[in-house]
């Protein structure tokens, strides 16, 4: 591991370092690569000048010091709270060195970080009570580092650590400090966040790979499925059919990672619900590990099925249903098949998260494949699902591109891309009002509420067209057309209850 670790008091010979030089002598015996960066002994303006910093040439101290920042894996800040904040000196730093372009960028108003996974550790002298400093003074020195300014950058703060008040110690405190200093550089011979940490993240990385937001209303819509028979649910194999999907959408989720990751890497719009998982290119994940995670998970979703086919009376159904759901939802972006790169992504998504896991839930709990309620209800619900579909492709729209990646948007065109995504919402509405009439146990919840909503979403969308639908993050547009999606799968849900 290379650890960087900032002295940004403006004299050396103080607490602040003492600290730091224990943290480096720790941090050298878990064996890490350490380097040390005085900020007292530096040569650079502490203002920036231009309009933006990255207009301002770096001194040479500051091309070593950026440099050193890309080296690191892990770094430490050392500093006295000084009026609430850090010292001017480190301030200045960080104005100087964590410039855009190579800390961050800026894209129409939304900021991403350049530095991830880089982690960090604060170490902080100063004479208020940390109580006081965190419920009455609100931290404002240790949010603006933490949040407003490494956080922005993505890096990710693992300790804060004070040691307060130095100038009432005694020597036999400082002398205690000093050791605590050191021990907490000895602890990264187990990483920066240590064994039990560190697995957690690891978890959590996981979590974020699979893009956990997408999952709901898969489940939901398997669920419904599953409900629309009015005989007693069948457990064994609904918990069996629920695993083998959420499996499968997981091991989908990983394969779109690993056979787009060169539109994924160009995309300079990205967001939570566009432009794919970004572990791969943060480098938190490798390409061998996500290879893993879409193995194991295809493996827990063929025991699940194996399971699904011993508990229900249809075997042959299920399995036909499961491995057209399969084939489809693989198929995506697997080659030699790459839905996703011929202009049919758009539909295979709508049938996947549509009839697909709707029919299911149905066939799981012994329904006949080819009854009318589940595809009329399902197929009604996909066209629910083409407008969210089709406004993901637009923010993706130059990176797709480049890659080769022939969706919808780049075929059409932004412009003409929301125009069919605001005929596809008139046209789901639509059906809503036809399945309520013509399909009883849906209710007539469903068109009362999704019409009006339709309405506000081609308006919205309407607005967003004449901006010139330009390609940008729309993450408002995304959320309202996913919310529309909820709409189809929650009311029919509520029906069936």
């Amino acid at each position: 591991m290379n650890v960087l670790v900032i002295l940004g008091h403006p004299r050396n010979e103080s607490l602040c370092g003492a600290l730091a030089e224990a943290y480096h002598a720790g941090a050298l015996r878990a064996g890490c690569a350490v380097r040390s960066l005085k900020l007292g002994e530096m040569a650079f303006d502490t203002d920036v000048v231009p309009p933006s910093p990255a207009d301002q040439p770096l001194e040479p101290d500051l091309e070593q010091a950026r440099d050193l920042v890309d080296w690191a894996d892990h770094l430490v800040f050392v500093f006295p709270n000084w009026w609430g904040m850090m010292p001017a000196r480190l301030k200045g730093f960080l104005d100087r060195v964590l410039y855009p372009g190579f800390a961050f960028r800026e894209e129409g108003g939304h900021y991403y970080g350049l530095l991830a996974p880089r982690t960090a550790e604060l170490l902080i002298t100063m004479d208020v009570p940390p109580p006081v400093y965190r419920w009455v003074q609100g931290a404002p020195g240790k949010r603006a580092m933490t949040r407003a300014t490494l956080g922005l950058c993505g890096i990710k703060t693992l300790g804060v650590h004070h040691f307060s008040p130095p100038s009432h110690s005694d020597p036999e405190t400082r002398g205690r400090w000093v050791k605590q200093a050191r021990a907490l550089g000895e602890g990264l011979s187990e990483g920066p966040r240590g064994p039990l940490r560190s697995r957690l993240h690891l978890l959590g990385q996981w979590l974020l790979a699979v893009r956990p937001q997408f999952f709901p209303m898969s489940v939901l819509a398997y669920t419904l499925g599953a409900l629309l028979l009015p005989q007693p649910l069948n457990a064994l194999a609904f918990g069996a059919g629920l695993v083998a999907m959420v499996a499968l959408k997981a091991a989908t989720v990983l394969t779109n990672d690993i056979f787009d990751r060169e539109s994924d890497a160009a995309n300079q719009n990205w967001g939570p619900f566009n432009g794919g998982g970004r572990s791969l290119h943060e480098g938190v994940l490798s390409l061998r590990d996500l290879w893993r995670g879409v193995w194991m998970a295809l493996s827990l979703c063929a025991s699940a099925a194996l399971v699904l086919l011993l508990a229900v009376p249809n075997p042959g159904a299920v399995a036909l249903v499961l491995g057209i759901l399969a084939v489809l939802a693989l198929a995506y972006t697997v080659p030699p098949i790459k839905l996703s790169h011929r202009g049919m992504g758009e539909l295979d998504v709508a049938l996947t998260h549509g009839p697909g896991v709707l029919l299911l839930g149905f066939v799981a709990q012994g329904g006949d494949p080819l009854a009318a309620a589940p595809w009329a209800l399902g197929l009604t619900i996909g066209l629910s699902v083409l407008p969210a579909i089709l406004l993901a492709g637009i923010p993706d729209l130059s990176a797709d591109r480049m890659a080769g990646k022939i969706t919808l948007a780049v075929r059409l065109g932004a412009e003409r891309t929301t125009r069919l995504a605001q005929g596809v919402t008139g046209l789901s509405a639509l059906a809503a009002l036809m399945l309520a009439l013509l399909v009883a146990p849906v209710g007539i919840a469903l068109p009362i509420v999704a019409i009006p909503y339709a309405a506000l979403q081609i308006w919205m969308l309407e607005r967003f067209l004449r901006r010139g639908a330009p390609e940008e993050r729309i993450d408002l547009l995304l959320v309202v057309a996913l919310t529309y999606v909820a709409l189809f799968v929650l009311l029919p849900l509520i029906s069936v209850w």
